[in-house]
């Protein structure tokens, strides 16, 4: 409802509802924080008894109504929390996030000070020894859009194990299978693995099987950052089709890509294989537009080929947006030498092709995930201008795909593979998660030298029927109506 308790009426709009179906023009109705009827002239047929004055109308000519998008892949579990505004994403349209990505969430784990990589949630005390306990803390925040919560195979694995270099013993997995069932009743909507990070590339295959189907008892998905997204590639993609197969459960494969100037050109492969995995269980995708990733500040990924940005240095703070190259030249070393006296950091690195990037967003399977960084001094620009971004280039400009199918990458694809119920699509009595945006002008404007910037073209943002954000010259934060979201609920 609006400020004055008012439904709201928008009108005569492009809808586009998600599913990518053509889009028709015409309006949509929110009464409270669902749906209440889509049509068209509904001004002249109210339903339940409203009468006018019972509405609020919104001009939506030349813009498009379609579903709050949903951002597949997230590191924003700590954000949400102590930044509960949470304008990064609702200025891009952004309704619902899916935080725990990477094998890394803050939740069920409790220690004073944690280590890498749980340390890119930008939090040093973990505080939440249960998915209970991190649900109730979203609540108490209040923030301003939705939350849904995969559950961390390394975080489990801090929390259940003493050493971190090698599988865990039977009693261990026991404790973590444990702990990821009462995760799991408790709402999560499944497990995430990062096995390219030193942490979880101990875990043999048999371990995140076992978890996994866990997972899938409940009814949960399992995503995974592959263990190698480099020259290894293939084979990650066999192991990690054959746990989720093997355990019953359907698989998402985060921010896939193809990365090192010698992967250039092989998604052929991998999503050719991608889709032979297809045939036998269900699989999808996440993807973000952009050439460069970012993660922490490691030597390994440091090859004086790629160029490497520096988002952040704890040792040297003030060098956070230079390029390391800059910073070894000016202090007289190898970017090798440097990066090891920058350490602990992070950094963007240019690993990708941009027809690599083209042809795996493109995809069927791929759904959009901005994997930005919340905490980072110098973020990469993907925490600001993901979703905007593939409209502007993508779409309107490189023509990849359809407007219906760009919006049904960001909304009720997402909501089907990440079993979000009641959003990513427009229906009657769905929750009223909703983004009005002119097509013509939506963009990003965050780059990599600013990379903190409102994107155009966003009007309205609506969560559970409440108005959000607008956009505009008065662009900000109306109001805090998000929640967290539990599984099938």
């Amino acid at each position: 409802m609006s400020a004055a308790g008012k439904a709201i009426l928008l009108e005569a709009g492009l809808v586009v509802d998600g599913s990518g179906d053509p889009a028709w023009t015409g309006d949509l109705l929110l009464r409270g924080a669902r749906i209440a009827a889509l049509g068209v002239d509904l001004r002249a047929r109210l339903p339940d008894g409203l009468t006018p004055s019972d509405v609020e109308c919104v001009d939506c000519r030349a813009r498009v109504i379609a579903p709050g998008f949903i951002d597949a892949h997230t590191h924003d579990d700590a954000s949400v929390l102590h930044d509960p505004l949470c304008l990064p994403k609702l200025s891009q349209g952004i309704t619902t996030v899916v935080t725990g990505n990477c094998g890394i969430s803050l939740a069920p784990y409790r220690t004073p000070r944690a280590g890498p990589p749980l340390t890119l949630l930008g939090a040093q005390a973990f505080e939440y020894a249960s998915m209970a306990a991190y649900r109730a803390a979203v609540d108490a925040a209040r923030p301003a859009l939705n939350v849904a919560a995969l559950v961390g195979h390394t975080t489990l694995r801090y929390a259940s194990m003493q050493a971190l270099d090698r599988a865990a013993s039977a009693d261990e997995l026991a404790r973590m299978q444990a702990l990821l069932d009462d995760c799991m009743a408790d709402g999560a909507h499944g497990m995430s693995s990062g096995l390219f990070y030193a942490e979880a590339f101990a875990a043999p295959a048999e371990e995140v099987t076992a978890l996994a189907r866990v997972v899938a008892r409940h009814g949960g998905v399992y995503a995974t950052h592959l263990r190698s997204e480099m020259q290894q590639i293939v084979e990650a993609l066999h192991e990690a089709g054959d746990c989720a197969f093997s355990a019953g459960v359907p698989l998402v494969i985060s921010h896939h890509k193809c990365a090192g100037r010698a992967n250039w050109g092989r998604t052929r492969e991998t999503l050719a294989l991608i889709e032979a995995l297809a045939q036998r269980q269900r699989i999808a995708l996440d993807a973000y537009p952009y050439v460069a990733g970012s993660t922490l500040l490691r030597e390994d990924l440091v090859d004086g080929v790629i160029d490497v940005l520096l988002t952040w240095s704890d040792p040297h703070p003030g060098m956070a947006g230079r390029l390391l190259s800059d910073i070894a030249r000016a202090w007289g070393c190898t970017e090798q030498q440097a990066c090891l006296r920058l350490q602990p950091g992070g950094a963007c690195y240019f690993q990708m092709h941009e027809e690599d990037v083209e042809r795996v967003i493109a995809h069927p399977l791929s759904m959009i995930g901005s994997d930005g960084l919340p905490h980072d001094r110098h973020p990469h620009p993907r925490l600001w201008g993901t979703f905007p971004r593939v409209f502007a280039r993508y779409w309107r400009e490189r023509r990849l795909f359809t407007l219906e199918q760009a919006v049904h990458k960001m909304t009720g694809m997402t909501a089907r593979n990440l079993r979000i119920a009641g959003r990513g699509l427009l229906r009657a009595g769905a929750m009223a998660d909703v983004v009005v945006f002119d097509p013509a002008s939506i963009a990003d404007t965050a780059t990599y030298e600013q990379p903190r910037g409102l994107s155009r073209g966003i009007d309205q943002v609506f969560v559970n029927g409440v108005l959000t954000y607008r956009g505009g010259d008065s662009a900000g934060v109306r109001a805090r109506a998000g929640r967290m979201l539990v599984r099938g609920a």
